[in-house]
């Protein structure tokens, strides 16, 4: 008896090719998508810590130095996360003077978060950038002299 073999037709190590080639053209999407999803998770911190910190600097600080202590601190959050000079705070106050007591300070903080690798040319035909802000309620204390 004799066994049979079967020819592969020179097809030998085309399923490593294959492998390869679909594999990557699957990562290259994949590491993108990951690398976009933690760009904007970076925002999101951003902008969350930077609207907090400034609400809780300016209502602890003096009344001519509350402001520029806000933003100073909303700086340092933007710049933690990689936003440094790219993000903007709004600081509304309920009533005046802001440091009241029980007055309720609203600060706002906003970054436009590019997405990774778009070169410059693309970015000046469409907008490929991603807008984040959030926004944090501070309330002066009741017994507050200022």
């Amino acid at each position: 008896m004799k066994a049979t073999q079967h020819s592969r037709g020179g097809e030998d190590g085309s399923v490593v090719v294959e492998f390869v080639f679909l594999g990557l053209l699957l990562l290259i999407p994949l590491t993108y998508l990951v690398l976009m999803f933690a760009r904007l998770q970076a925002g999101t911190y951003a902008v969350t810590h930077a609207a907090r910190e400034s609400g809780r600097v300016f209502i602890a600080a003096s009344s001519p130095s509350a402001e520029g202590a806000a933003r100073a601190a909303a700086e340092l959050a933007f710049e933690d996360q990689g936003f440094g000079g790219q993000g903007t705070l709004t600081i509304s106050c309920a009533s005046l003077p802001c440091l009241q007591p029980q007055n309720r300070i609203t600060t706002t903080a906003r970054v436009h978060v590019p997405l990774p690798f778009i070169p410059a040319v693309a970015r000046d035909v469409i907008p490929l950038e991603v807008p984040v802000s959030a926004e944090h309620v501070t309330v002066t204390d009741q017994y507050r002299r200022y």
